[in-house]
């Protein structure tokens, strides 16, 4: 049970003007000027417009996991993924789960994949949410279909090494770590929130 300790709750602050600075195929850059109501005070903060994210853990009938590896500009090295990506205007989250792992993977399931949970990426300047999913029966139907910018090396590992690649650190990205902590701990999934 979460406990009160102070007994004023934060207020909501007031929207003065909003800027968009920039737009890109993955954001919109907005600075946005604020009012607190109650301490009167006046700030401008950055604002990340962006679309909605997926992810999906795919699980092959033969019990591994679908990874990817791939080359992240901001962190300038390579990482061990899951699959994701961006939501198309219009499009349901779960179908681009699914599309993301077919087209990064060429790998693809028969059964529709079961949400894990839905989260916040970072909301201190983030507007958008991030849908995780698992999609078991998993199996290779086609070549992958990159985006002109990708190149990815697709990795099949046995379940019962995931948790041993996340306490290695070679799974850092925190997306795909909630994703897997969602999937590894089934009692906290949140198939609820859909």
């Amino acid at each position: 049970m979460i406990r009160l300790e102070h007994q004023s709750n934060p207020a909501t602050w007031e929207t003065l003007e909003r800027k968009c600075h920039a737009h890109y195929s993955i954001f919109t850059l907005w600075t946005v000027r604020r009012r607190h109501p109650v301490r009167d005070q006046v700030a401008e903060f950055v604002v990340l417009e962006a679309p909605t994210w997926v992810n999906i853990v795919p699980i092959t009938a033969e019990g591994h996991v679908v990874l990817v590896e791939q080359y992240r500009h901001g962190i300038d090295t390579f990482t061990l993924e899951i699959p994701g990506g961006m939501v198309a205007p219009g499009e349901d989250p779960r179908s681009a789960a699914e599309r993301e792992c077919r087209e990064e993977t060429g790998y693809a399931s028969e059964e529709p994949a079961q949400l894990l949970g839905i989260n916040y990426p970072n909301p201190a300047f983030l507007t958008n949410t991030c849908y995780s999913y698992l999609w078991r029966g998993c199996r290779r139907i086609a070549e992958p279909r990159w985006d002109r910018h990708e190149e990815l090396a697709v990795r099949l590992v046995p379940l019962e090494e995931l948790p041993e690649l996340v306490r290695r650190g070679q799974i850092r990205h925190s997306l795909v770590l909630l994703a897997l902590f969602w999937f590894l701990c089934p009692e906290l999934m949140s198939a609820s929130q859909e």
